[in-house]
């Protein structure tokens, strides 16, 4: 669905922004860049917590102390606490705010991101299998994948120091930073960006974008498979045909698509947050991508770059499951002008 360009508006007395936006919501992609912010903040809520659990899991133990420092390194399993003990401890020591920690900066500009993120996929889509444009169908599942790549890279520029704030806000309170003040989003990106340059804002893009380049092609396709498959008919229909599908599989669709995306690219998101979690203040611990690789699976082990999967599983199909779910009701709704239909399946 390619946007269309949204009209001119008038400048007098303020009457430009009443004007503009319902030209703006009567495009797809005006519709499209909507619904996909609605999607990205649902999904935030829904799944910030279990991602904090996710940051915590994926560090590394405390490097030994000095007089160990030489001596031989042994795999110490117990050392890393299970998802649920952790959870027991964050509730105990730093109460559930601690859970929270950091979701300002993503939520800030999710909306944003998700919302160029569902457009730009929508445009890439069609344009790479002109066919479906000129024929009303939907596009192939080789444009679907191929769109889903493309955009996963695309959207790292902005992702990626949004991720670097959130990881670092979310260390902090676990000991990873001195100091017991407790900063936000904005005081700590400020202090990123003057101890660590441009260069330091923008730590972990490459790991970044080879994790959600690939990953994005698996989400969108897998959405779209099991869509097909759940409700068929149902990517042929329009906003206000019979076969739209239901809210059941919207939730199953969406939390699918996020397990499979996250699934395949897993070991690449310990790499990135250990290396995002590096600050300049003391000697990185990493030199690179391949660097904190070997020395992961060297020091912790081989079953060091799945830690923490069956969180990261949890989260996204909840999150996933929220954002499709979101995305389509707003779409739905914005489409309909009078509000979605919703359909509960008994399946």
């Amino acid at each position: 669905m390619v946007a269309a360009a949204p009209g001119t508006y008038s400048d007098d007395n303020g009457g430009g922004s009443m004007e503009f936006w319902p030209e703006f919501l009567a495009t797809s992609g005006g519709r499209e860049f909507v619904a996909g912010g609605v999607g990205g903040m649902a999904g935030v809520l829904a799944g910030h917590p279990l991602d904090t659990l996710r940051i915590r899991l994926q560090q590394p133990p405390p490097p030994p102390a000095a007089g160990l420092a030489h001596a031989p390194r042994r795999r110490d399993t117990t050392a890393q606490p299970s998802a649920a003990r952790l959870l027991r401890g964050i509730l105990r020591a730093e109460g559930p705010s601690a859970l929270y920690r950091g979701m300002a900066a993503p939520l800030a500009s999710v909306a944003f991101q998700n919302a160029m993120v569902f457009q730009v996929y929508a445009i890439l889509s069609r344009s790479l299998d002109p066919e479906s444009s000129a024929t009303s169908e939907p596009p192939s599942y080789a444009s679907v994948a191929l769109a889903g790549v493309s955009t996963g890279a695309l959207q790292t520029l902005i992702l990626s120091p949004v991720e670097l704030v959130k990881i670092r806000l979310q260390l902090e309170a676990a000991g990873h930073k001195h100091g017991r003040h407790r900063r936000g989003p904005v005081e700590m990106a400020r202090d990123i960006l003057r101890r660590e340059g441009l260069r330091g804002v923008y730590r972990g893009l490459a790991v970044t974008a080879l994790r959600d380049a690939p990953a994005h092609g698996v989400y969108f396709l897998t959405y779209e498979r099991a869509r097909e498959r759940l409700h068929p008919g149902c990517r042929r229909q329009g906003a206000d045909g019979d076969g739209d599908e239901g809210l059941g599989t919207m939730l199953v669709s969406g939390g699918l698509a996020g397990v499979a995306s996250w699934v395949c690219c897993y070991p690449l998101d310990v790499v990135k947050s250990r290396l995002q979690a590096q600050g300049a203040g003391s000697v990185p611990r990493y030199r690179g991508v391949v660097d904190c690789f070997r020395r992961s699976v060297r020091e912790e082990g081989l079953p060091v770059l799945w830690r923490g999967l069956g969180t990261a599983v949890a989260r996204a199909f909840v999150v996933n499951g929220a954002i499709f779910s979101a995305y389509e009701l707003a779409l739905r709704f914005l489409a309909s002008g009078s509000g979605p239909r919703l359909v509960m399946e008994e399946n």
